[in-house]
């Protein structure tokens, strides 16, 4: 079956719902995971009236005036008497705000000499400082499952006393290339041979979806030997395949998994590189058959594989990281393919320009590359300051 770009990662949400099982880890352990269980505020957030400011908490009806000043607080501490009419109590970020006080006046905007201190502006009550509770109620919850446990949320689990958190456990994703052509990474290749790269460039992009791949030995062109590790690779979480997916005589990947009952979703996707990709289930186990090139493998991989390891891991989505640039350069392509490209983007994201590249054996100009351009498949040309979509490398 051959689907649009769109409609390919559509089906790979929608076959994909069941994440795998949850496991409990050490909050400082679980970053990157997926969170398995709602967190929930063991008190409100802040705890306290806090201060937003260094400088002097009063009462908003006193000014402008000159006050008396009653005492201080840091945070750490509190002030355990009672702001009362034309007094301040000098106070100091993260600190409780007095009782009595109703805004705190920034340090700047004060003149102090000896006991008294003298503010010239007027303030609204609730300025300067943070209600108890405006972040977060007694209860209320931080986090849904689903989400994936980035720096802050490690910290908001800290903030809640959370040692330990129940997150999704990591896929494990085999890896396997197909081909007489390939010989392992370290050893010297004939002329006519090139060396296992896909396996590694997958395995790489594996551990950055948060998965944990295994690379299985290289699968020659027969069909006893690659079933045979295809057969393993099913069982993992998800079998990535790499090459014999196209149409050639010694291609016997779909042929292969058809005779172990394979179910197959999509065998081609109208993009560049990478039409000849493969999405199927066999012995209750996900699989893709990626093209053989390196750039069509990796391309691939980004726009289909990663989603099913983010579904797998828990992930509800699985969003492409697309934004728009402007081209450096006029463009153009032949329409009936949504392209990726190997492209430079600039630092500050506002403008693009095509890398020079020679196809999808080329994998240097995706090293040189920072993006891919994506060329829709509905539009044949671009002018040099046109608005294009851009997908993060």
């Amino acid at each position: 079956m051959t689907l649009t770009f769109e409609q390919a990662r559509e089906c790979v949400h929608r076959e994909i719902v069941s994440p795998s099982v949850p496991e409990q880890l050490a909050t400082l352990a679980a970053s990157g995971r997926i969170l398995a269980e709602p967190i929930r505020a063991d008190r409100d957030y802040p705890p306290f009236a806090r201060s937003a400011r260094d400088g002097y908490a009063i009462r908003s009806a006193d000014l402008p005036g000159e006050l008396e000043i009653v005492g201080e607080v840091r945070a750490g501490e509190i002030f355990s008497g009672v702001v009362g009419a034309k007094q301040a109590v000098e106070i100091m970020t993260g600190a409780p705000l007095p009782e009595g006080a109703d805004a705190v006046v920034m340090i700047e905007h004060t003149q102090r000499e000896n006991n008294r201190v003298k503010i010239d502006r007027t303030l609204a009550a609730g300025e300067n400082f943070s209600p108890r509770g405006v972040e977060a109620g007694q209860g209320s919850t931080l986090l849904e499952p689903g989400r994936r446990l980035t720096a802050a949320e490690i910290g908001l689990l800290a903030m809640t006393g959370r040692q330990r958190v129940t997150v999704y456990r990591r896929p494990r994703v085999a890896v396997l290339s197909t081909g007489d052509e390939l010989v392992e990474v370290g050893e010297t290749p004939r002329d006519f041979q090139i060396r296992n790269s896909n396996a590694w460039s997958l395995a790489a992009q594996v551990t950055r979806a948060g998965a944990v791949p295994e690379i299985l030995p290289i699968a020659r062109d027969n069909y006893d030997d690659t079933r045979n590790l295809i057969e393993r690779g099913l069982e993992a979480d998800l079998l990535l395949l790499s090459g014999g997916v196209s149409a050639g005589k010694y291609d016997i990947v779909e042929r292969l998994l058809a005779d172990l009952g394979a179910k197959f979703f999509f065998d081609r996707v109208l993009i560049q590189p990478g039409q000849p990709v493969v999405f199927g289930k066999a012995q209750e186990k996900f699989f893709f058959g990626l093209p053989g090139n390196p750039v069509s493998a990796m391309v691939t991989f980004e726009l289909f594989a990663r989603a099913a390891i983010d579904r797998l891991s828990g992930a509800p989505q699985s969003p492409l990281p697309l934004l728009r640039a402007k081209l450096n350069r006029d463009f153009r392509h032949k329409p009936g393919l949504t392209r990726f490209l190997p492209a430079q983007l600039t630092e500050d994201g506002a403008t693009v320009t095509p890398e020079k590249w020679h196809g999808s054996g080329d994998l240097a100009a995706v090293a040189r590359a920072n993006a891919f351009l994506v060329a829709d498949s509905d539009r044949e040309s671009w002018a040099a300051g046109d608005d294009i979509r851009v997908m993060l490398k």
